[in-house]
C-alpha cells in the first residue's frame, strides 16, 4: 500500500494512492466505517497494526475499490505532501554508509567502521516531495545532495535484536538529505545545523508499506541535477542494513513509531566532486529510489 498525505479542497488529509489516484481515507471512513481516522500518516501509523487493516480493509471495499468511485480524487487535482510532517521527534540520518569509499575514508584517520554513525536533522526541515528549496546565499552558498532511501518504523522499541529488527520497519520513502557544507565543515563541525535548514529535507511522495518492498538492500537510488545524473547506486552497497540501522539505533535507547531514518547516502555528492560542485537558485533535483518513487524540488533563492 502507498499512503499519502494531501492538500485538497478540505485541507490536508491522509490518503492511499492507487495509480493516478488518491483515496480519501477520511471521507470513505466516515461513510462506510467505523468513524473518523486520525488526520495524519504519524497518528494511522502510531494507531497501530489494526489500523493498517482498518485501511486495508476500507480500500478493499467495493465503493471505494471502484475505478468511478466519489472517494477516488484524481493525482492532479491535489498537491502531494511530505508524508511525516513532523515525524516523532527529529529525522534520524546515518552517516558514511556506502561502500569502499566510507571505508577509505576512516582508516585514513586511523578509523573502523564498526558501527553506524547516527545524527539527527531538524524536524522543521522537512518540505514536501515536489516543494522548492529555499536557499539563502547570505547563509550558505555550499548546498549540496544526498539522495536517501527513507525508513519509517512502525513499533515502539528499546533494545531490539537484529533478527526482530525488520519487524518494526512500517515502510519507505525517499528523501534528500540537503546539507550546507560550508555551515557543516566550516562551522566547527555543525552536522546538526548545516543539515537542518528550512526545507532542507524534502521527502515522499509516498510511505510503501513494508510488505510491498520484497528487499531493501535491492533497490536502486538515483539522483539528478537539471536532468544529469549525479549518483546511481543501489542499497545493497550499504555497509549497515535496514535491519542493523534499528537494531543499533534502539540500543539503550526507545524508538517511536514514526521515527523517520534517513539510511545514508552512496557516492556522487557534489563537494567530493572535482572541482566541487553545489546547487544554485533555478537548478531541478530529482531523487528517486526503486519501488518507492521519485521527488522533484527545484532550488530558488530566498526571499
Amino acid at each position: 500500500m502507498r499512503l499519502v498525505m494531501y492538500q485538497g479542497r478540505t485541507g490536508k488529509r491522509p490518503g492511499a494512492l492507487e495509480g493516478e489516484s488518491v483515496i480519501d481515507l477520511c471521507r470513505a471512513s466516515e461513510d462506510l466505517g467505523s468513524g473518523s481516522l486520525p488526520g495524519d500518516l504519524r497518528g494511522l501509523i502510531e494507531a497501530g497494526p489494526e489500523a493498517l487493516a482498518y485501511v486495508r480493509h476500507l480500500t478493499a471495499l467495493p465503493e471505494v475499490s471502484d475505478r468511478e468511485s466519489k472517494y477516488r480524487l484524481t493525482l492532479g487535482s491535489v498537491r502531494l505532501l511530505a508524508p511525516l510532517d513532523p515525524p516523532a521527534g527529529n529525522v534520524v540520518a546515518i552517516g558514511r554508509n556506502y561502500g569502499e569509499h566510507a571505508r577509505e575514508q576512516a582508516a585514513a584517520r586511523g578509523e573502523s567502521i564498526e558501527r553506524p554513525t547516527i545524527f539527527t536533522k531538524a524536524q522543521t526541515s522537512i518540505t514536501g516531495p515536489y516543494d522548492d528549496i529555499s536557499i539563502d546565499q547570505e547563509v550558505t552558498t555550499q548546498v549540496d545532495w544526498e539522495a536517501e532511501l527513507g525508513v519509517v518504523l512502525g513499533r515502539r522499541g528499546r533494545d531490539i535484536p537484529i533478527d526482530e529488527s525488520m519487524g518494526y520497519v512500517f515502510g519507505y520513502t525517499v528523501l534528500n538529505d540537503l546539507s550546507a557544507r560550508d555551515i557543516q565543515y566550516g562551522w566547527g563541525g555543525q552536522f546538526f545545523k548545516g543539515k537542518s535548514l528550512d526545507s532542507f529535507c524534502p521527502s515522499g511522495p509516498c510511505i510503501v508499506t513494508a510488505d510491498e518492498v520484497a528487499d531493501p538492500q535491492n533497490l536502486r537510488i538515483r539522483l539528478k541535477v537539471n536532468g544529469e545524473i549525479k549518483q546511481d547506486a543501489s542499497t545493497s552497497d550499504m555497509i549497515f542494513p535496514v535491519s542493523r540501522l534499528v537494531a543499533e539505533l534502539s540500543v539503550g535507547m526507545t524508538v517511536l513509531p514514526a521515527t523517520l531514518i534517513a539510511t545514508g547516502t552512496p557516492s556522487g555528492v557534489g563537494y567530493a566532486r572535482q572541482p566541487p560542485e553545489f546547487l544554485k537558485p533555478g537548478d531541478v533535483v530529482e531523487t528517486e529510489v526503486q519501488d518507492i518513487g521519485t521527488i522533484r524540488n527545484r532550488i530558488v533563492e530566498a526571499g
